[in-house]
């Protein structure tokens, strides 16, 4: 059953749908956080016979138009991705822009179990001081193997993959980066460094040592001498493949809850509109709630708020407030 609609009808919500319309005291939007392909605007300007398609429709390197290919983004689809095709013998430029650097294993251990054994993804948004640039934080550069291998920048550059900034400009077959990349790769070693700090005391002071022994940290990034500029044609580039991420659209909600960018405006989850909930979005309430193991505890705390609005359980977590 797929919805056309959610509009308000009295203090109830009509929701119309390809198999028929329903009346509901409240609805939960959980359609996501990855929704349309996010594709930049220059991408128009590219010449009509260089390929272009976004990661979501990326199947393989055997897919894929003969010759080079141009990955613009750096978390984890585009590192993932321009891995993939350099080890299948591709000629791979990645363009880069900010992103997250962590190893996949640190002291023998995954990052992940790290990450949640010191409370980072349980953080929540009322502890931030920026919770819109939290929102907007890249993915992280890491592959879900089971052999745990490392993707990272200087991971690609020994697989062949050339580094360069962020796309900046297109003009046919000509691009420009941006020289900004050393910088943003510091900032991703920096950030990284801090993180790998904050374990390192949580394993002194548990007293992890004997069981994780291995401190060796990441080497610095080494981006080698990133290219201020290119022509596609004269270096054998057939594809530009947009890692570019994703928007959230809702051209069926027809309720005043969406902001300038389309985005809906909740606190934690509680629209301005009584009745109307959503799950499942970046840092809804805290660090993981667009992940398998964080959407849960979100979903139970909207659910006393969601009972509480229909005087069925416990009353309200918070008031109904309309974010800013």
């Amino acid at each position: 059953m797929s919805v056309r609609q959610v509009a308000a009808e009295g203090h109830r919500f009509a929701v119309r749908t390809d198999a028929g319309d329903l009346l509901a005291d409240s609805v939960v939007v959980a359609t996501g956080a990855a929704g349309t392909p996010s594709v930049p605007r220059l991408a128009g300007c590219l010449h009509p016979s260089v390929a272009q398609l976004h990661a979501r429709d990326y199947r393989s390197p055997e897919a894929l138009a003969p010759g080079g290919v141009l990955v613009v983004g750096a978390s984890a689809s585009g590192a993932q991705i321009a891995d993939e095709l350099a080890r299948a013998g591709r000629d791979v430029i990645l363009a880069v822009g900010e992103h997250t650097r962590l190893p996949r294993t640190y002291r023998n251990i995954d990052i992940h179990w790290w990450l949640e054994v010191m409370g980072a993804l349980d953080r929540r948004t009322h502890t931030l001081a920026d919770l819109d640039a939290a929102r907007r934080e890249p993915s992280l550069q890491l592959v879900g193997r089971p052999d745990r291998r490392q993707v990272d920048l200087n991971g690609l550059r020994q697989v062949g993959v050339t580094l360069a900034g962020r796309l900046e400009g297109v003009a046919g077959a000509a691009v420009r980066f941006g020289h900004d990349l050393p910088a943003l790769a510091a900032a991703a070693d920096a950030r990284q460094a801090h993180l790998l700090d904050r374990i390192d005391r949580l394993a002194g002071d548990a007293g992890f040592p004997g069981e994780a022994p291995s401190v060796t940290r990441p080497a610095p990034t080494e981006v080698g001498r990133p290219p201020a500029a290119l022509d596609l044609g004269a270096r054998g580039i057939s594809t530009v493949l947009w890692a570019t991420g994703y928007r959230r659209t809702y051209p069926w909600l027809d309720l005043p809850v969406l902001d300038g960018r389309g985005e809906i405006r909740h606190t934690d989850g509680i629209t301005p509109v009584a009745g109307l909930y959503a799950v499942g979005l970046p840092w809804l309430r805290r660090r993981k709630s667009t992940f398998i193991d964080g959407i849960g505890a979100d979903a139970a705390e909207i659910t006393d708020h969601l009972l509480g609005h229909l005087g069925r359980g416990p009353a309200p977590l918070r008031p109904l407030v309309a974010a800013a």
